[in-house]
């Protein structure tokens, strides 16, 4: 028998520290592992770097940022001195360098207005201009309006007869649409006047428009409180009743300014004038008949009138335009505030 399948080693044999088969069992045995140094360090390194990465993002973001209020502070710049420029040149309306003998042109669209573009202030720096300019042969101004403010109407008619006597130049009216009532007025402070058969021409009257609440008011049970001071200072009020002083009172101003209408068109027209009970009544005619009854001259257009009578068949407008700069202006600007005036105003100027 073997004695080495005797030995049978005890607890105690492996226990023993100085025993040959504790060391071995020790040095068989994996040894533990002592905490790395690595994964400690591992964390601050993560926190490091998203910080780095955070404050990369952010850095960039602001000069985005500073980018975007720089472009917006540009553009704003670039806004505002367009314009500058705008409002500066807008004098300078005349389309079409006058480069030799031409007819200057002018139009007169749209209702005649203190603040429109058929004003006095627009039309007589439009007229300045043609009669100013030395080759400038005569002057046109095309009519397409319906009248409007007597009151600019004379204005520019006055200036027209001042112009004509200055320069010695003559003005020709063309009348497109319409020519009534205030534009009329305009045009028979012209040499002639020239229309198309179916033009509307004439509307030699005036007249004051409203509109009258008091009954409605009454209906619904609402009750007008106008307190004042001068027995005639709500004349015209369209709460209040129209009371027979104050008719007679409105109708005879009103007769006053169609008397200077009318002295005005007689003037004008001279002897080729032919009155009729009805000249002055207020209607109107198509241009066939108004070239009868010597309200106008004769039939021709625009550039007929430039190559038969002006003589100068190149045409240069003269009219001011109203520019981009100009629009804004009046959308942002007072214009809003007298548009809300004027919607609730009851009682309109004369017409």
């Amino acid at each position: 028998m073997d004695p080495r399948n005797d030995f049978q080693p005890t607890s105690q044999d492996l226990d023993e520290p100085g025993s040959p088969l504790s060391s071995a069992a020790s040095s068989s045995a994996p040894p533990a592992s002592p905490p790395a140094p690595a994964q400690a360090a591992a964390a601050p390194l993560h926190v490091e770097s998203a910080l780095e990465k955070f404050a990369t993002v952010y850095l960039k973001d602001r000069q985005i940022e500073r980018r975007w209020k720089a472009f917006f502070r540009l553009a704003w710049l670039a806004f505002f001195a367009f314009i500058a420029w705008s409002l500066l040149s807008s004098r300078n309306h005349v389309t079409g360098a006058p480069s030799g003998p031409h007819t200057a042109l002018i139009e007169v669209r749209g209702e005649i207005t203190a603040d429109g573009e058929a004003s006095a202030e627009h039309l007589i720096s439009a007229l300045k201009s043609a009669f100013e300019e030395p080759s400038a042969t005569a002057v046109v101004m095309r009519m397409n309006s319906p009248g409007g403010s007597p009151v600019q109407s004379g204005i520019i008619h006055d200036e027209i007869l001042r112009l004509k006597a200055l320069h010695k130049k003559k003005l020709y009216v063309v009348v497109e649409e319409v020519c009534a009532s205030g534009a009329y007025y305009i045009a028979v402070a012209a040499d002639e006047i020239y229309t198309d058969k179916a033009s509307v021409v004439g509307s030699i009257g005036v007249l004051m428009d409203s509109f009258g609440f008091s009954g409605v008011m009454e209906k619904v049970g609402v009750e007008r409180r106008l307190l004042t001071a001068g027995e005639n200072k709500a004349i015209g009020d369209p709460f209040s009743p129209l009371t027979d002083k104050h008719r007679a009172y409105i109708k005879a101003s009103l007769d006053q300014v169609h008397n200077q209408f009318i002295k005005v068109v007689k003037e004008g027209r001279g002897e080729r004038l032919k009155e009729t009970p009805d000249t002055f009544s207020g209607l109107f005619w198509n241009g066939e008949e108004a070239v009868k009854m010597g309200l106008a001259d004769k039939f021709g257009t625009l550039d007929y009138v430039a190559r038969e009578v002006v003589k100068a068949e190149d045409i240069i407008d003269y009219t001011l335009k109203e520019n981009v700069a100009e629009r804004l202006a009046k959308r942002f600007g007072a214009s809003m505030g007298a548009g809300a005036i004027k919607a609730v105003q009851g009682m309109g100027g004369y017409r």
